[in-house]
């Protein structure tokens, strides 16, 4: 019988008096992650018995919102990567790449 491994991510988040986040942080032992600050994060989670995605998304209130453009720009990008990883569907991928340089430029933040 083999012993399973597991793998721990956590995830904090420090409020203010209504519950707005005020402070994230992360900590992913594995990948040498410990109690790092961030400013957003998306956390998608599929349920296979309901055929639906859970999602919590969260930012803080000093988020600067240019920030916050080039955050969803990279998410796109790397969900379009994770997409043609998981598929293999290369037209699709292709679909979404050009989708990702449409959202860049229109925000104005595509950098080369």
């Amino acid at each position: 019988m083999s012993k399973k491994i597991s793998s721990k991510i956590e995830l904090n988040v420090e409020l203010d008096e209504n519950r707005i986040p005020e402070k994230l942080f992360w900590t992913a032992e594995d990948g040498g992650i410990t109690n790092e600050e961030a400013k957003a994060m998306m956390l998608a989670v599929w349920d296979s018995k309901a055929q639906e995605t859970l999602r919590i998304d969260l930012w803080t209130k000093d988020m600067p919102v240019d920030e916050m453009k080039v955050f969803f720009h990279q998410t796109l990008v790397a969900m379009s990567d994770t997409f043609n990883r998981a598929t293999q569907d290369e037209k699709m991928t292709a679909t979404m790449k050009d989708f990702c340089d449409y959202f860049a430029e229109k925000l104005e933040i595509k950098r080369d």
